[in-house]
């Protein structure tokens, strides 16, 4: 795949599904940005396995819901090297509750963290990226925002806005020669499925028209084709990741 931008900022790139975005990335030839909140250690091992590797990376902690540091790590990227060509917001939690158990705060601390922080990303971005005509953003949803969850109430309506505002970005930047899409992936093999029974595991492939899970690189690989110039003329689109779960 080609890249005519030079650089790429990852948010939550610190571990599962945004380290291995990050290392594919710096695989094709672009510094990669690694952004992290809590996990420092996480971060720094994920550039140097970048850099072992002979890629380029850097290490940029701030939290993503924070307006302001959003605003300044970008600033910083394009200080450093001139622009900031790629963006790719995969920083996110979740907060699980029955909806009848599930209070403000929990609702909108991940409204917040997933939907607000790729809001202020892709304007900031957007707002660098016009002037040279030229930038693609891809925003990780998840499959349960195309189809709801029982127990994440606040997480599926996060997802679901992201895919809906990507949609609105791409119409508003298509003239402005800037690209937005999603990718929402399904079942991943990261730390958090890890801890499931093998009981468990059989469960959810079942449902999986594929029987297995998905590997975080080919979330990354999805993730590489959409900012690429492969990609050249798909924006406003959704590309579902999940093994045939989610085939309408």
């Amino acid at each position: 795949m080609k890249f005519s931008g030079k650089n790429v900022l990852v948010t939550g790139a610190s571990r599962g599904i945004g380290a291995e975005i990050a290392k594919v990335l710096a695989g094709y030839g672009l510094k990669v940005w690694v952004n992290y909140r809590s996990g420092a250690a996480e971060a720094d091992a994920v550039q140097a396995e970048i850099e072992a590797a002979g890629g380029q990376a850097a290490v940029i902690g701030f939290d993503v819901s924070d307006e302001a540091a959003f605003v300044d790590a970008i600033k910083t990227i394009i200080d450093s090297d001139g622009e900031l060509s790629y963006l790719v917001n995969n920083a996110g939690i979740t907060n699980d509750k029955l909806a009848l158990r599930m209070k403000t705060e929990d609702f909108m601390s991940v409204i917040n963290a997933n939907l607000l922080s790729t809001f202020i990303g892709c304007r900031e971005f957007f707002k660098g990226a016009r002037k040279k005509k030229f930038g693609s953003v891809v925003n990780i949803a998840s499959i349960v925002g195309e189809t709801g969850n029982a127990g994440q109430t606040n997480y599926t309506a996060s997802k679901g806005g992201v895919i809906a505002m990507t949609k609105s970005f791409a119409l508003e930047a298509a003239t402005s020669g800037i690209r937005f899409n999603a990718l929402t992936p399904g079942f991943i093999a990261t730390e958090m499925t890890q801890v499931l029974s093998d009981e468990v595991k059989a469960g959810i492939n079942a449902k999986i028209p594929m029987n297995r899970m998905g590997e975080p690189r080919e979330i990354a690989e999805a993730t590489a084709f959409l900012l690429s110039d492969s990609a050249s003329y798909i924006t406003g689109e959704t590309l579902k990741v999940n093994g045939g779960m989610n085939m309408a």
